[in-house]
């Protein structure tokens, strides 16, 4: 049975002005295209008008998902499939966003900052696998096989500075690895792309690790730029997720709107 408990909303507020990396920009803008003066015509028409607007965004602005096909290791996909093979002009043949289901299901929060006891962690922060599993054993929660995973960082405070939301924390690289052998099929953060951005990591070759790690080897998906403090503050360990991507054919990700449902009984 469907748990009916409070929702959560985990999406950021799309504006013009939100937090984009440059590779994303530009990250979302909204024209008004046809205004209800345009079409109010009383005499022909009678009293009804509309309006509607054009949306232009990136795939990887605001809160979303990225699909598997997002990253490749060596120009191979996850599972062994060659970039080649699967990359068109319209897109990705395979791994795009639409093969991604529904998420609806299990999910955990790991909230660092409270184990820490501060309110947000440093900017470029790195969050080891030791203090993950410290985390589930604070919060006396353990990661199940399906379960998503989401990362509070407390970065979502930042929302409104771009510079030091951009500078934000990360998931270190072997903490993304200890995740996936959970059995988890999503991870997710308050930060614009789970790892920090600008680090090198020497073990595994490359920027973005846990990318690296997530989609291209292991086949887990990444959910980024979440507002995780409303649900930090309920206090809620476990609840369900409802992740739903657009059917983007081709994509390399997509907007969603993630809520959570907790039981508050």
């Amino acid at each position: 049975m469907m748990n009916t408990g409070r929702i959560i909303d985990l999406e950021q507020p799309r504006t013009t002005g939100m937090p984009v990396i440059d590779s994303h920009k530009p990250g979302y803008y909204y024209a008004l295209h046809r205004r209800h003066t345009d079409t109010y015509d009383p005499e022909n028409t009678g009293a009804r008008s509309s309006a509607s607007g054009m949306i232009i965004c990136m795939e990887h602005a605001g809160t979303h998902i990225d699909a598997l096909c997002h990253q490749a290791e060596h120009l191979t996909l996850c599972g062994g499939i060659p970039v080649r093979d699967a990359e068109k002009h319209g897109g990705f043949s395979r791994h795009a966003v639409e093969e991604i289901p529904p998420i609806v299901g299990p999910a955990v929060l790991l909230d660092v900052p409270a184990l820490l006891g501060v309110p947000v962690l440093e900017q470029e922060y790195l969050i080891s696998r030791d203090e993950l599993m410290a985390c589930c054993e604070s919060q006396g929660v353990s990661i199940q096989s399906g379960d998503v995973v989401l990362v509070r960082t407390g970065n979502a405070q930042r929302w409104d500075d771009e510079p030091s939301y951009l500078a934000g924390p990360g998931v270190e690289a072997r903490a993304s690895e200890w995740l996936a052998d959970q059995g988890v099929i999503a991870v997710g953060a308050d930060t614009m792309a789970w790892d920090v951005i600008g680090r090198f990591d020497e073990e595994y070759g490359c920027h973005l690790p846990g990318h690296l790690i997530l989609l291209a080897r292991r086949g887990v998906f990444i959910i980024e730029n979440l507002n995780l403090e409303e649900l930090a503050r309920a206090g809620s360990a476990r609840f369900t997720l409802i992740c739903l991507p657009l059917k983007f054919v081709g994509a390399t990700g997509s907007p969603v709107r993630p809520v959570a449902i907790i039981d508050d009984r």
